[in-house]
C-alpha cells in the first residue's frame, strides 16, 4: 500500500472512530445503507467478470500465510446467496467491527511486497478487506461470494475492497466509508478481481454498462 493512501486510510477511519465517540454508535449505524430492495438492472446490479488475469504478488504470498482463507470450497448450490436480514446484520456486524478492531497504520513499508495480515492490531486497506473476508466465511458465507477486489481511487492510488455476492446484488465493504454500497454506486475504477468458486484465480471487470 502507497504511503499516501495508508495515511488517507489512517485519517479516514481515525474520523469514524471519533464520529463513533461523540454521537455514539447508533448514529454511525443509522449510516449505514438499508438492505437493498426493488427492481435494478442486472448488468448495473452484479459484475460482469471480463477476462482472467494474473493475482496480485501480496496476495500470492497472503495464500501461502493463510491457505484456509484460500482454499477453494464446494461450489454453493444454491447460487448467489439470499440476501437475508439475518445475513444483512452479518455484513454490517463484520463491516464495523473490523473497521473499529483494526487502527490505521500509516507507517511507510520497508520491503518490496506488503503483506496482508487478518485481524491485526494495526494495519491498512489490504488488512481491512481479508480480515472482514476472513470473518464472514467462519460465519458461513461460501468463498464464492466474497471476492477480494482492487480498484483505483478519484486520486490514483490502488486500494483493496471487498465485494459481497448476493442475489439482491454486489455489495462492497471499504475501510474508507462506514456505509455498504452496491458495487456500481462506488467512486472507483475496477482493476481485477478474485474468481467466483476459484479465489487464487483473478479476473478483469467488464463496463458496468451505466
Amino acid at each position: 500500500m502507497r504511503p499516501f493512501l495508508q495515511r488517507l486510510c489512517w485519517f479516514t477511519t481515525a474520523v469514524l472512530a471519533i464520529v463513533g465517540i461523540i454521537v455514539g454508535p447508533d448514529a454511525v449505524n443509522a449510516a449505514q445503507l438499508e438492505m437493498p430492495t426493488g427492481p435494478q438492472s442486472p448488468t448495473i446490479r452484479h459484475i460482469r467478470f471480463a477476462t482472467p488475469t494474473l493475482p496480485p504478488m501480496a496476495y500470492t504470498m497472503f495464500c501461502l500465510r493463510y491457505a484456509d482463507d484460500c482454499r477453494t470450497q464446494p461450489l454453493f448450490r444454491g447460487g448467489l446467496v439470499r440476501l437475508t436480514g439475518e445475513r444483512w446484520a452479518i455484513l454490517k456486524e463484520v463491516n464495523q467491527t473490523v473497521n473499529r478492531s483494526i487502527s490505521p497504520d500509516a507507517a511507510e513499508l520497508s520491503s518490496g511486497v506488503e503483506a496482508w495480515l487478518i485481524n491485526p492490531d494495526r494495519g491498512d486497506c489490504n488488512d481491512y478487506a481479508v480480515s472482514k473476508r476472513h470473518e464472514l466465511l467462519h460465519r458461513g458465507l461460501p468463498s464464492s461470494a466474497l471476492l477480494l477486489s482492487e480498484v483505483v481511487t478519484r486520486w490514483g492510488k490502488h486500494h483493496l475492497i471487498l465485494v459481497v455476492r448476493t442475489r439482491s446484488g454486489d455489495l462492497v465493504l471499504d475501510n474508507l466509508t462506514p456505509v455498504i454500497k452496491p458495487w456500481a454506486r462506488v467512486p472507483y475504477r475496477w482493476v481485477r478481481i478474485q474468481m467466483p468458486g476459484r479465489p487464487r484465480l483473478w479476473t478483469t471487470i467488464a463496463d458496468r454498462g451505466e
